[in-house]
Formats: structure tokens, C-alpha cells, sequence
């Protein structure tokens, strides 16, 4: 593992806050070895990104810069420790799948699969809890360590719009939701281990904390990984054209979803397909510069997509997640749609296909930024 003993925070602010590739998950600050007395934050008034709060407490340790997604300093230890290989990482396996319990699938975006091989896990023993995102309103989520099925029946269903990842980063919703901090902030036990559902750039900081073997992050077991194009703040989503033109209101919004395009579905049965290029002006920036659509480490990755609806596409990448998947469909939790080469081979298409797309729009913004030449390529 190389590193460079002169890496700051300041390095992590030039390379990648100020040159606009935040993803603003929380890493930097979660896992900072001084976060206990106070070195660096996540701050309102900067549009909550990481910055100073005492910088003369900060260990100068480099880690913040070490685990950020959006650098390249882990990125050969990742690879070669948790599996990757082109175009969309290691797949072992892809279906199409659904959870068994209709009260799963009736709160669920797709099939319900996740919150299916969640309380799987956590009524087999295989883990302790599950991070995920329980509703708080009509369109808030916040972050939860999830013990019982009824705590992951409330964290069901998509929520594609940004979400604060730090306590007190205000409550505006969006399709980011804080996962890394709590994880942080669960004070596990060595024998804990947890389940967490997270974002291309989430699953690939905690994969850099684990290459790192960086305390607390020894105790994610399982990491489920969601197929992700962009994320956005929701109140921006209200001020673009066509929501006056559909005439759409947030109560009217029964789910939103993504698979081809951006579907929000209406409680009088109508759904109202978006575009991406319509909404890429709201897209976080770092969104726009991101090249993982397929979440490529995680342990397995899903989404709507190639899916019929109703069903959840999962692409398994790991041993680990081959076993607990396999596991789940036995004992009557997740049922398989009926499978054939082509079906399989037509859904792993479009997931590749969506994240070529993806790839091709990075390199184009990043080609725009001209990013410093410590931020990730």
C-alpha cells in the first residue's frame, strides 16, 4: 500500500472540495483519527462540505484524504483486496428477484429484495443490525441501525433525492442518505457486524476504511450496494418546468423510482418518466463526475433496472453474497423469477449499458473541471 506521508486535509480540500468532487458523505469527518476533540466538520454555511473546526487539533494523519471516494491514493488496494474487473466489477451471478412477503413488496420501490435478505440476515444470525434510511415524513428519511423487522419495513422503498449525512446537517431532503457516521457512532463491539445499503460512493469509502483497517469498519459484514446515476436535492426537483406542466405536488407523489429514466409515481396510477438529461443540471456535482453506476465493491448490487416491475435486478458479486443469497431464496424469503440465459444476459446488458453512460458523462464533466491531479480519475 503507497502512501504519501504529506498528505493534509488541505490536500483533501484543494484535490477535491474546492475543485467541486464532494460527495459529501461524511468519511473524511467520520473517520478522522481527532473527530472525538473537534479537528475538522461537516459545515453548514459551506453547503455542508468538510471543513476546519480547530485546525490546530488536526493529527495531520492524511486518513481523511486516504479513505475520500473521490481520491486515488486506495484505489489498486481496492481493487486487489475486495475484486474488481471491467466494465462493472466482479459478477458472479444476476437476477431477477423478489421478497415473498406482500407487505414487503407493497412498501418496497421494486421487489423488496434488500429488506427481504436484510431481515434474513437478521433473523439467521448472520448479522447484528442493518444501516439503512427510516421515513421520518412524507419525504425525509434519516439514518438507522435496523434490529427487527419492523424497523426494516419502515427503512423500505427508494429515496432518490440527497439527504444530510451528518447529525445537524439540516433537513432537507435529497436521495443521500447518512450511512458511514452511524456506523461510526454505533460503538460495536468487536463481535457486532452489520449490514450496510449505500451508494457507489459510500461502498467505496468504506471499502478504503477496510483496506485501511480503520476502526469501526472491521464490523461491516455485508455491504448491499444501489444502483445509482445521480442524486439530487428534492426542493430542486420542484422547481424544474415540468413539474408545474404535470401540475405534480410532493403529497401527490406515491413513489419515486429509477430504472431507464426517473419515474415518479402518482397515487392516482399515472407515472411521469424523466428524462436524466432533464434533471442532470440538478445532480450534485460530484454526481456528475462519479463513474460507478453498478456499485462495483459491493458485496451485491441492485436496482430496478432490467427488471420487470415488481422485481428487483441483483448482480452477486462475492462468495459471501452468493451464500446468503442462496440461503434466503431456500428459506422462503426471496423467490427467483423464472430464468434464462438470455434474460440474464439482457439484464447484465443494461446494466452495463446505464453505466457506460454514466462513464462517458464523467469523463466529460471531469474533462470541463479540469480536477487537480490528486482527485480521482
Amino acid at each position: 500500500m503507497k502512501q504519501s506521508s504529506k498528505l493534509r486535509f488541505e490536500d483533501l480540500l484543494k484535490d477535491v472540495v474546492d475543485a467541486g468532487l464532494c460527495n459529501r458523505c461524511g468519511a473524511c469527518v467520520s473517520f478522522c483519527t481527532a473527530h472525538r476533540i473537534g479537528a475538522i466538520e461537516m459545515n453548514e454555511s459551506t453547503g455542508n462540505l468538510p471543513a476546519y473546526s480547530d485546525p490546530e487539533r488536526c493529527f495531520k494523519c492524511g486518513i481523511c484524504y486516504l479513505v475520500c471516494p473521490q481520491t486515488r491514493e486506495l484505489d489498486d488496494d481496492v481493487k486487489a483486496e475486495f475484486g474488481w474487473s471491467a466494465p462493472i466489477g466482479v459478477v458472479k451471478e444476476v437476477v431477477s428477484a423478489r421478497a415473498t412477503d406482500e407487505e414487503i413488496r407493497k412498501v418496497a420501490t421494486d421487489g423488496g429484495v434488500v429488506t427481504a435478505l436484510l431481515e434474513y440476515m437478521l433473523e439467521s444470525g448472520t448479522i447484528d443490525g442493518a444501516v439503512t434510511a427510516r421515513r421520518t415524513g412524507l419525504l425525509n428519511r434519516e439514518p438507522v441501525i435496523a434490529t427487527t423487522r419492523e424497523e426494516l419495513v419502515q427503512a423500505a422503498g427508494s429515496h432518490f433525492t440527497e439527504s444530510p449525512h451528518l447529525k445537524g446537517m439540516g433537513d432537507k431532503y435529497s436521495t443521500y442518505v447518512p450511512v458511514l457516521p452511524v456506523v461510526r457512532d454505533f460503538e460495536p463491539t468487536r463481535t457486532t457486524r452489520l449490514a450496510v445499503v449505500g451508494t457507489p460512493c459510500q461502498t467505496k469509502a468504506l471499502r478504503k476504511m477496510q483496506a485501511l483497517k480503520i476502526l469501526p469498519s472491521d464490523t461491516v459484514h455485508f455491504a448491499i450496494g444501489l444502483f445509482c446515476t445521480q442524486c439530487f436535492a428534492f426542493d430542486d426537483l420542484m422547481d424544474k418546468s415540468f413539474i408545474s406542466k404535470h401540475g405534480i405536488k410532493p403529497a401527490d407523489i406515491e413513489k419515486v423510482n429509477v430504472k431507464e429514466d426517473f419515474m415518479l409515481r402518482m397515487k392516482s396510477g399515472v407515472t411521469i418518466r424523466i428524462p436524466f438529461e432533464e434533471i442532470e443540471d440538478i445532480a450534485r456535482p460530484a454526481c456528475l463526475v462519479c463513474r460507478d453506476f453498478a456499485n462495483a465493491f459491493a458485496d451485491l448490487s441492485v436496482g430496478g433496472l432490467g427488471s420487470p416491475d415488481g422485481y428487483t435486478t441483483v448482480v452477486i458479486r462475492t462468495a459471501l453474497a452468493r451464500s446468503v443469497f442462496s440461503r434466503a431464496v431456500t428459506r422462503g424469503y426471496v423467490e427467483v423469477a423464472e430464468r434464462s440465459e438470455r434474460s440474464e444476459e439482457g439484464m447484465l446488458s443494461l446494466v452495463e449499458s446505464a453505466a457506460a453512460k454514466k462513464r462517458a458523462r464523467a469523463a466529460r464533466k471531469r474533462s470541463a473541471l479540469k480536477p487537480p491531479a490528486g482527485a480521482a480519475g
